[in-house]
């Protein structure tokens, strides 16, 4: 039986190693024996660069690792090189091992240890590649809220990966400089989940906490849900109600003194939305007068601006609190010409809502308007524009008219609103010439305009 058995082992070794020389021959077959896929110089330089820039989290790929068991064993590292031999080079190894060993059975020893030591070595490459080209990962956070740009912007560190070159060229090595750098973006130290989505109507008990939350916290992205959560809330009639009785206007005011642009958009919002209710205006009355003036100096046409306008027009829909921003109508009209689009027309409807108001038109028509205002009565512009400037024009012609202040035309300079409207008579003559508009709505309020006249 131990020769049976001595003989068998020998069969099985010839039969291996014929299947581990056809592998070696399969694998080095048609390549270049001077092609070098990485150099171990390379990647100490490449290890010792990647650590210094991005940390710890850096040491934890596999070529590192695959590199630290190679130096904790001397034998390997005497056996084992970085760089993939050739098919030559494979079996001038494999043929020293089986020399020493003796034997069909060491010769095929020593061929399945080589290709086992070039592929862990191979996949020690592809995991350190994979770790430089992976993808980024975003900050864990809530998503985004559809105009932070978001919603959610992150904002890059602006740390880049430096590139080396080697300086080494043999046959065709890899270039690092043109490797795509590694982008780190912020993280967020604590990971909170918001526990009700923006969505949600939610009742009395639920939106105390939400309230909870937004007073207790300094986080902006809580902030944000948070007020979005209220805003969308105040949409409904019986949670205007709700929100003022558990306190929560001043919790949301409170936030527009904030230098973010955004949470300041999300707090006018939603104070947009409670300002419906006729007993919260009574409440956001406080704040108005700030919220003018920040409108007023933040950036031109920015969704801050135009959050704060729809709040200032939807407080001056009644007389009640119009007279707390008699002090801004000069900024009101120079934003009027200076705005784009959109702009133009929410200051327009805010200004039609104080042409409603007999008692305001001689503070409306004595402040200073830039002349440059008669160019909204061009036929160039749309529809909306021209009906609410015709709008505009009528409300102010009547209440000069009813409240008698056309005898009173010398207390109002020339650079006044009623002289650009009353005394100059460019007005009358730009409305004459939108008679043949195309338009017929336009045509129709033209002709209304003129009748009046």
């Amino acid at each position: 039986m131990g020769r049976t058995r001595e003989a068998g082992c020998v069969a099985a070794g010839v039969v291996i190693g014929a299947g581990a020389c056809y592998c070696v021959y399969r694998l080095t077959w048609g390549r270049d024996e001077n092609e070098i896929i990485w150099n171990e110089d390379d990647d100490e330089e490449e290890e010792s660069r990647n650590i210094s820039e991005t940390g710890k989290g850096a040491k934890a790929n596999a070529g590192a690792g695959a590199r630290a068991r190679l130096q904790g064993d001397s034998k390997a590292k005497g056996e084992v090189a970085v760089e993939l031999k050739s098919g030559p080079d494979v079996k001038a190894a494999a043929h020293s091992k089986a020399e020493s060993g003796g034997g069909l059975e060491a010769k095929a020893k020593a061929l399945f240890s080589t290709l086992k030591e070039q592929a862990s070595a191979k996949a020690g490459k592809a995991a350190k590649l994979g770790t430089i080209f992976g993808t980024r990962a975003l900050a864990p956070g809530f998503p985004c809220l559809g105009v932070r740009g978001g919603g959610c912007h992150p904002v890059r560190n602006g740390a880049r990966a430096g590139s080396k070159d080697s300086g080494k060229s043999k046959g065709r090595t890899r270039n690092k400089s043109t490797r795509t750098p590694a982008m780190l973006w912020p993280v967020r130290k604590g990971k909170f989940n918001f526990p009700y989505k923006i969505d949600d109507i939610l009742g009395a008990t639920d939106l105390q906490k939400v309230l909870n939350i937004l007073e207790r916290s300094n986080d902006p992205f809580i902030q944000e849900v948070a007020l979005v959560t209220l805003g969308n809330n105040a949409a409904y009639s019986f949670n205007q109600n709700a929100i003022r009785e558990l306190g929560g206007l001043p919790i949301i005011a409170k936030l527009i003194k904030t230098k973010d642009p955004i949470i300041r958009e999300k707090a006018y919002n939603a104070l947009n939305n409670l300002s419906v209710n006729s007993e919260n205006q009574g409440k956001i009355k406080t704040y108005i007068s700030q919220v003018c003036d920040d409108t007023m100096i933040c950036r031109l046409d920015s969704a801050v601006q135009m959050a704060g306008l729809r709040l200032l027009t939807n407080m001056t829909v009644t007389n009640h609190y119009q007279h707390l921003l008699s002090y801004s109508f000069p900024d009101f009209f120079a934003l009027l010409f200076l705005g784009n689009y959109f702009t133009k027309i929410q200051i327009m409807k805010l200004i039609i809502n104080f042409t409603e108001n007999p008692a305001m038109t001689r503070e409306l028509v004595s402040c200073k308007v830039p002349s440059e205002l008669i160019s909204l009565f061009n036929k160039e512009w749309d529809r909306e524009i021209l009906l609410n400037i015709l709008t505009l024009f009528e409300n102010i012609n009547d209440n000069i008219k009813n409240e008698g202040l056309a005898s009173s035309r010398k207390e109002f300079s020339r650079s006044s609103l009623f002289f650009l409207f009353k005394e100059s008579g460019v007005c009358v003559k730009k409305i004459k010439a939108l008679a043949n508009h195309s338009d017929l709505v336009v045509k129709v309020k033209v002709l209304k305009v003129l009748t009046k006249l």
